[in-house]
């Protein structure tokens, strides 16, 4: 077998890789279990879906809502399985980062020590060669090497195409998917078909890594296997027994690992969103808090059906507000400001002309929806209460009855969202009273809910009564920043 010279440093990438790959991989599935259908066009319509992964089938005869097409999945395909879509997102994230990090240090040093040569194809006439050589494979025969080269011209080609395109493909269409660069660079979601294209390409991207790892296993047990182990551990064909023995070994502890963060996401859900959060955390803040909304979509592209995610209020005081048209409903200000106030429709209405913005909706699930949202900008309340040198924060209390709204979640109590004060000075942060031109729906948060262009569709409470500007959140509920960080470990900083 031709020496393939693989450097220290290729060697340890090329397992690290194996790694974060399928760590990407099984918490890809969990996110995906989420809301397990697949769709073309942004409004995620049921029914247009060209691809599901669930047998559920939805009631026509009452209202349900998006929670209620979570699937649970096995621990074994997914990470960590379950109906666990916080963990899920924290381990993706987590292994997102790794695996760039991972990949950087390989093109440097792919390119810094010529290594590049190996993959990268000089002449057109390695495609022709390629098709000779997969006619070759299914009959069962190995294809002749390049001249002078480790790989012959399929091997080359493919191995090309997974490091260089491939690869980037799954960053860039992820990146696709992240609300602040959807509400940053629409242009940029739209250069994939939209936010749903996006998520189907980043699926079919997922499938084709599936299939890269399944034949290059295959490959390399029936070409040469013990021979590529030792090249692989060692840079060199010799001690084919140890070399075998560390493969199993490093495999093993890659299997371990994946144990480990299936059980430990299980059993201490809220350590792993404390200490994954927090490296998550630090990236958002400082890669996609600085983008700021500047989405325009015209009316036409306005969603028919803007799906449902959270079930509205059942209670008597409720039922009474709506069906006198929320005249008695009141917008109770206070906390950490200077001028504490209660605010009724007519005078959110009254401080200034209505907003109007058109923008596209992203849910943790994975569905989305373009609507248009018209009320106050958040800013504007917030300088017509004056918020104290000390407040930090605004927390959003509301009429939501908890209880009943997840079905996956064990706390009761309050609905409540904490949103970094920041984002209010985001020229499309809005108090919304109205959607589509008409008063806000009930099972859109009648009467008033939040809009935050660039956060993930749960932060953006509804059926709101009353605002707390607050230094600290820690003392509420379980001090994780919302009701779903607290009871189902989803991430308080949700620009991805």
């Amino acid at each position: 077998m031709t020496e393939l010279d693989f450097p220290a440093w290729l060697r340890i990438e090329h397992w690290l890789n194996v790694l974060f790959i399928t760590l990407l991989i099984r918490s890809g599935i969990e996110i995906l279990a989420s809301y397990p259908k697949l769709f073309w066009r942004d409004d995620s319509k049921p029914g247009e879906e060209w691809a599901r992964f669930t047998r559920k089938t939805m009631p026509t005869d009452k209202l349900y809502d998006t929670l209620d097409e979570e699937e649970s999945y096995s621990s074994i395909i997914a990470l960590p399985g379950h109906k666990k879509l916080g963990m899920g997102r924290h381990w993706h994230f987590v292994s997102v980062m790794g695996w760039i990090l991972v990949g950087v240090a390989y093109y440097v040093l792919l390119f810094a020590t010529g290594q590049w040569r190996r993959y990268i194809p000089m002449s057109w006439s390695i495609v022709p060669e390629a098709w000779t050589d997969v006619v070759t494979y299914l009959s069962f025969n190995l294809p002749p090497l390049l001249p002078g080269e480790p790989l012959d011209a399929i091997q080359k080609l493919t191995y090309a195409g997974v490091i260089f395109l491939l690869a980037p493909f799954q960053i860039l269409t992820g990146a696709a998917q992240s609300p602040a660069v959807e509400a940053r660079f629409p242009w940029y979601v739209q250069l994939w078909g939209g936010r749903q294209s996006a998520r189907s390409l980043h699926f079919l991207g997922l499938l084709a890594f599936i299939v890269f790892i399944i034949v290059h296993l295959f490959m390399v047990f029936f070409w040469s296997w013990g021979q590529l182990n030792a090249l692989m551990i060692f840079g060199h064909v010799h001690n084919l027994n140890w070399a075998i023995g560390c493969s199993f070994g490093i495999i093993a502890g890659i299997v371990a690992i994946h144990v480990a963060a299936t059980v430990w996401s299980l059993r201490s859900p809220r350590s792993v969103q404390k200490v994954l959060g927090a490296i998550v955390r630090q990236a958002r803040l400082g890669l996609l808090r600085p983008m700021t909304s500047r989405q325009d979509y015209s009316n036409r592209t306005i969603s028919g059906e803007h799906r449902v995610n959270g079930k509205p209020p059942d209670c008597t005081a409720y039922k009474v507000m709506a069906v006198h048209n929320f005249a008695d409903w009141r917008l109770d200000v206070g906390g950490l400001v200077e001028n504490p106030r209660q605010f009724t429709l007519d005078d959110l209405r009254g401080m200034r002309e209505k907003q109007d913005q058109t923008v596209l909706h992203n849910c943790v699930q994975g569905w989305s929806s373009i609507g248009k949202w018209s009320g106050l900008p958040l800013r504007d309340l917030v300088a017509a209460v004056r918020p104290l040198p000390d407040a930090k924060y605004i927390c959003f209390l509301t009429m939501q009855e908890t209880g009943r709204d997840d079905p996956s979640a064990e706390g009761v109590g309050q609905f409540y969202e904490v949103l970094d004060l920041s984002l209010a000075d985001d020229p499309q942060t809005l108090l919304a009273y109205e959607m589509n031109g008409d008063p806000l729906p009930i099972k859109h948060g009648a009467p008033l809910r939040l809009r935050v262009e660039n956060q993930v569709g749960f932060k953006m409470a509804k059926w709101i009564d009353r605002m707390e500007f607050i230094d600290d959140y820690s003392a509420i509920g379980k001090g994780m920043g919302g009701w779903r960080e607290d009871n189902v470990f989803y991430d308080k900083d949700v620009e991805v």
